[in-house]
């Protein structure tokens, strides 16, 4: 069984990917995949030439600001990046032989499909900004432009299996515990 894992910027899935990795379960990390391809895939670094121009990279590095500003500037934008993108991560998931992965944009991106139940981790709108900002050294409005571009919560929630809540006060490791049991049934 394939297992997904989302949730919203700032909402903490890495840290319940972590909590998992610490019981031994490996997890796939769809944007560090995507860093890794767009770094190291002559076929991907051609599309974002074209689409983007030759500022899309500097030397063998990504140019991220220049990426950034293409990628906010329309929808029509992300959704071309997303394009050349996305194929390549579900391509490379699939290989990978790992039954647990995590994206931020699950529904988003459709790699949904490729699994069998998805997980949310969900905290307060307020609790994630605070998050971002801190950890990234970012504005206020940058988090936010980065939480628009992603469904909302809600949305998501409503069409997750299971929901590990992510506040501040819910004990982590308990939730975990509960998931894997509710899982474990499923395996037989």
């Amino acid at each position: 069984m394939k297992i997904g894992i989302t949730g919203g910027i700032g909402s903490g899935k890495s840290y319940v990917c972590k909590r998992l990795q610490a019981r031994g379960i490996e997890v796939y990390d769809c944007d560090n995949a995507a860093k890794r391809l767009i770094q190291t895939s002559d076929n991907i670094r051609r599309k974002l030439t074209d689409l983007i121009g030759e500022d899309a990279y500097i030397g063998e590095a990504l140019n991220k600001a220049a990426v950034a500003r293409f990628l906010l500037a329309s929808e029509h934008n992300a959704q071309a990046i997303d394009h050349i993108v996305h194929p390549a991560v579900f391509q490379d998931f699939e290989e990978s032989g790992m039954q647990w992965m995590e994206s931020a944009i699950m529904y988003e991106s459709g790699i949904y499909k490729l699994v069998d139940r998805v997980i949310v981790v969900t905290a307060p709108q307020e609790v994630r900004i605070q998050r971002v900002m801190q950890r990234d050294g970012i504005p206020r409005e940058k988090v936010e432009q980065w939480m628009q571009r992603q469904w909302p919560q809600e949305e998501v929630r409503q069409r997750a299996d299971y929901e590990i809540i992510n506040d501040g006060i819910a004990d982590i490791d308990e939730q975990v515990e509960r998931l894997l049991l509710n899982l474990s049934p499923l395996r037989i």
